[in-house]
């Protein structure tokens, strides 16, 4: 049997007071109180165990802060960390507060999440990477609280989701391969089915692989994986373990297994970039004091943080009018791994290739805005900045080092 809470009337009672005066305590004012009045109320309601309702206290005082409510996928990967880390910080500079919740990519507990932080009375939610729209987005239109997707969402709602077009990234990261270091033979690391990913971003990694796909043409290869560290070191440990010769180059589909694709690759006694060139997808900074930095393909956290706080916490749409889909332009920022760049020590990023996510092929609408609110339009394709290189050495002459390739 649940115990009844103890109310302010319990206290004045315990304390042979009035109510009011307990409320001056407990409120530091308005009107004072005698010491030796304020002492009896405070032993009456340590006695009591007396806990004041914050939620009655809020509705009785003028709010600066307000609430939101922010669910993520898996805190402990570096992309969704940065998401949750700028929208927090972008929240506050608007007077929100935001409170979190880390899905595990459970559909069940993304709904649970979202009922409880209605409950609690947020002004609106963001999701990123939603496991389960259509049962979300439920949730929030029933209690009408704004909900904006984020990066990607399994499932379809009303709202269109605001983040970077994969597609138009896997494109650019084998472009470069094949463009600027005129490799043959690529290899794509993810999965990206039912059957590949039980846990994980695999909308993304299929998104990512359809452009990669178009780049690469008939003559490529997949590993498939399960999108954990994990999976990624022993499927490419098998795939080079058992191929007859290394493929030119890979592209990893996630951030998450750039570090165990490249552990395996140099278990396996090859070479990066000399034998096997590799570029990712948003890599983590702290991996440019890595053993190599990684070549990888980012999406403007911050500018799409921007823009999903000012569509969720900003006027609401007309009647009718369906949001436009935001878009955000996807960079590739050259290291070491490709064999763009040489030496040791940390440094900025050399060149960027930026690429415009409305382009030919690419599922973005031609009434798609860029994070700038302009109308997006469609950039050249970027173009070759450095002389072609050989696709790959000799394996037979690989050694199990992380070499930058001589210039």
């Amino acid at each position: 049997m649940r115990v009844k809470r103890p109310t302010l009337a319990d206290v004045a009672r315990h304390a042979g007071t009035s109510t009011a005066v307990v409320s001056y305590v407990m409120n530091n004012g308005p009107r004072p109180v005698s010491d030796r009045l304020r002492a009896k109320v405070v032993a009456a309601a340590d006695e009591l165990n007396y806990r004041p309702d914050r939620n009655a206290q809020a509705l009785r005082r003028p709010r600066r802060w307000r609430q939101i409510g922010l669910l993520v996928p898996d805190m402990t990967m570096p992309l969704f960390g940065a998401f949750a880390g700028r929208i927090e910080i972008e929240a506050r500079a608007r007077n929100h507060l935001t409170m979190i919740g880390n899905t595990g990519f459970d559909p069940e507990r993304e709904r649970e999440f979202a009922a409880a932080f209605i409950d609690i009375g947020i002004d609106g939610l963001l999701v990123v990477g939603a496991v389960d729209a259509p049962g979300t987005a439920a949730i929030c239109e029933q209690a009408r609280v704004p909900a904006v997707w984020v990066h990607n969402s399994r499932g379809t709602s009303d709202s269109p989701i605001v983040g970077a077009d994969h597609r138009a990234a896997g494109r650019l990261a084998a472009r470069h391969l094949v463009a600027t270091h005129a490799c043959e033979n690529l290899v794509f690391v993810g999965g990206f089915t039912d059957g590949d990913v039980r846990h994980g971003d695999r909308e993304t990694v299929a998104q990512r692989y359809a452009g990669f796909a178009e780049v690469a043409g008939a003559h490529h290869e997949v590993i498939r994986t399960d999108l954990t560290a994990e999976g990624a070191y022993a499927a490419v440990s098998a795939f080079l373990r058992d191929g007859v010769r290394p493929p030119g180059a890979m592209v990893i589909g996630t951030g998450g297994q750039s570090a165990a694709t490249v552990r395996a690759v140099t278990d396996a006694g090859l070479r990066i970039p000399r034998d096997i060139r590799v570029v990712g997808f948003d890599a983590d900074t702290a991996g440019n004091f890595g053993q190599i930095i990684l070549t990888s393909v980012r999406q403007p956290i911050g500018a799409i943080t921007r823009t999903a706080l000012d569509r969720l916490l900003g006027d609401a749409a007309e009647p009718g009018q369906r949001a436009e889909a935001a878009v955000a332009r996807v960079e590739l920022d050259t290291g070491e791994s490709c064999g763009c760049r040489t030496g040791s020590v940390p440094a900025p990023v050399a060149h960027r290739e930026s690429y415009c996510a409305a382009v030919p092929g690419s599922t973005a609408s031609p009434t798609s805005t860029g994070l700038d609110g302009s109308a997006l339009h469609c950039d050249h394709e970027p173009g070759n900045r450095e002389a072609s290189r050989p696709a790959a050495a000799n394996a037979a002459t690989a050694t199990a080092a992380v070499t930058p390739e001589p210039q």
